[in-house]
């Protein structure tokens, strides 16, 4: 297990060195510069140059290069253009409600796609089993944006039970916070549910046909016992894997999902400063993003070891 955790966190660095390397030469493919878009169209090129080089920006890119992986190391992201304060402080702010959101939504989607996938799987071919196949390829049909703007119209607008938008005043209580959450979160863990259902369905079709499933139904086991301790055990594999992948894709995929109901999550700050050509909040955003993928992946396979005995390292 040593070894394996060491080749592991090893093979975490390459690609997180990899990550940063792309996102800061790609960031500066851009067309944009980010002096000019903040002092505006009044700005003379003194000024534009003067401001330039306050930010480093006008050494060559792999002296820039090296100096931001030199900050880095030291575990500094940078300082925004913009925002005029430290990248780890603006993520930070921001990280609450994104936060939240991804856990409501992958909550959800858990609750509806696991029992359903297993629903369908043990009653497949029967009615139930093709209106759950039907509600995954609409699920996976409808864009997030427009279930947004509906849920929005009914729950908020016309019912009123719900805010429109936003995450609540900086001085409320974390409750009022989590009541904007509720619409945001619905959207995201609905339309995410379709896959997770159809991979449960899936990986139990595959337990249910096994040969351990008939001796136990022959041993004189409940239904009950068969599907969710023989079976389920067997077929949790695929569905950790795939809930793992849908947690990382959540916390840096919601940006249209935040957009639309005014969140000020990591999202929005990355769209924003893609606006505006703040290069360190980009890149500091980014490589948060991707080492929380690296991780969520270290944490599914390390959920393995727990899950089947057989596994092994």
């Amino acid at each position: 297990m040593t070894r394996y955790l060491a080749s592991r966190f090893a093979g975490m660095v390459v690609v997180m060195l990899l990550v940063a390397s792309l996102v800061f030469f790609i960031t500066r493919l851009a067309p944009g510069d980010p002096a000019a878009v903040m002092l505006g169209e009044q700005a003379t090129a003194a000024d534009i140059a003067q401001l330039r080089a306050s930010y480093g920006l006008d050494k060559p890119l792999p002296v820039q290069f090296v100096y931001w992986l030199g900050e880095l190391a030291r575990g500094n992201l940078g300082q925004s253009i913009f925002l005029q304060r430290p990248v780890t402080q603006a993520l930070w702010e921001r990280a609450e409600p994104t936060l939240f959101l991804t856990l409501f939504s992958i909550g959800i989607a858990a609750l509806i796609g696991v029992p359903c996938g297993i629903v369908s799987a043990v009653w497949r071919g029967k009615a139930i089993d093709q209106a759950f196949s039907g509600f995954a390829m609409l699920g996976a049909s409808i864009p997030s944006f427009w279930f947004g703007l509906i849920l929005m119209q009914i729950f908020a607008v016309g019912l009123g039970w719900f805010p429109v938008a936003g995450y609540g005043d900086p001085g409320a209580p974390i409750s009022d916070r989590l009541h904007h959450l509720v619409l945001p979160a619905i959207v995201l863990g609905v339309v995410n549910s379709a896959l997770i259902l159809r991979f449960t369905r899936a990986s139990m079709l595959d337990v249910l046909g096994e040969d351990h499933i008939r001796t136990a139904r022959a041993k004189g086991a409940s239904e009950a016992r068969v599907i969710l301790h023989h079976a389920l055990r067997n077929a949790l594999i695929p569905v950790i894997t795939v809930l793992g992948l849908t947690f990382a894709l959540l916390v840096g995929g919601a940006i249209v999902t935040e957009t639309v109901f005014g969140l000020p999550g990591i999202g929005n700050l990355v769209v924003s400063a893609v606006l505006r050509r703040d290069y360190p909040v980009i890149q500091g955003a980014l490589l948060v993003i991707a080492g929380l993928y690296v991780l969520i992946n270290l944490a599914i396979d390390l959920l393995y070891l727990a899950v089947d005995p057989r596994v092994t390292y």
